[in-house]
């Protein structure tokens, strides 16, 4: 199966939500440039036929929707529409309102945003699966994720953030997730989604013993599956970058010393892949 790949605008934002949107397709890709990274897409080509389940992933911040296109690419190669918004006020090019208090507020509106929006749209609308999404994220997409599933954080100042919720989301990829916010009791109780969360053995920004203090709290700890990379840092989750971009200025291209990204990333999608897989196939079984 081939990939597609287009814009979505998501309307009436003001704002100015968008999102990168891969998806199977008929149409043969080719190699395309998007800024520095090459992918093997086929552009603005219609989607094929059936119904596909949804993916959404949410970057760290100041991050961009393209750092996690192995991920991308693979799962929608094999039959996800995978939806990658880019945060506004919080995103590449666009990060004015980094570490403020307002984007632990914006975050989740915006994803459950584009949620709304890509369920209104008529032709991807005929396209998705009747089923839960999956909402994947990285850093501080992992706080926006766990807080859209029902989280509830808590601010620096220990005062509850308010976020939206959304019942939509039925599964729950993390990657290296911030989850200070959520280290309050009973801040996850109400999470009661299955939960993949890797963690890296030398992350410093969020430590492998932060996360599992936070998820510990979920509704159901035994629908948590953890996983610490060896030798990885907080960045290794991203794709990897073109050789002219690791210098040791740009941080997210570094790793710890003797660490493959580039085989890390051959293996690391598809355990995403197998676990999504058994998930959908769990829940075909209960309603079976």
């Amino acid at each position: 199966m081939f990939v597609g790949a287009r814009e979505f605008v998501v309307a009436g934002d003001t704002q100015g939500l968008t999102a990168l949107l891969h998806y199977p397709c008929e149409a043969a890709s080719r190699p395309t440039s998007f800024g520095p990274y090459a992918l093997d897409v086929s552009v603005d080509a219609a989607l094929a036929p059936g119904r596909f389940p949804l993916v959404a992933i949410s970057h760290g911040s100041g991050g961009s929707p393209l750092l996690y296109r192995t991920l991308s690419l693979l799962l929608a190669r094999h039959g996800f529409i995978v939806a990658l918004p880019k945060h506004p006020g919080n995103s590449l090019g666009d990060n004015d309102l980094a570490d403020s208090p307002r984007i632990f507020r914006e975050r989740p509106r915006q994803l459950i945003a584009l949620l709304d929006a890509l369920s209104a749209d008529a032709t991807l609308a005929a396209a998705l699966a009747a089923e839960p999404v999956t909402a994947i994220g990285h850093s501080l997409g992992g706080y926006t994720v766990l807080s859209v599933a029902g989280g509830q954080p808590w601010s620096r100042s220990r005062q509850p953030i308010p976020v939206p919720h959304d019942e939509r989301i039925g599964a729950l990829v993390v990657m290296a997730p911030a989850c200070g916010p959520f280290l309050a009791p009973h801040s996850l109780a109400a999470v009661s989604a299955p939960i993949l969360a890797f963690t890296a053995e030398h992350d410093v920004l969020t430590p492998d013993a932060e996360v599992r203090a936070a998820l510990a709290g979920v509704a159901d700890p035994a629908r948590v599956s953890i996983r610490t990379v060896p030798n990885a840092g907080h960045f290794s989750f991203l794709s990897p970058f073109p050789a002219h971009m690791h210098h040791p200025g740009f941080a997210p291209a570094q790793d710890p010393s003797g660490f493959d990204r580039e085989r890390f990333h051959h293996w690391f999608p598809r355990q995403i892949l197998e676990w999504l897989e058994g998930v959908r196939r769990a829940r075909g079984a209960l309603r079976g």
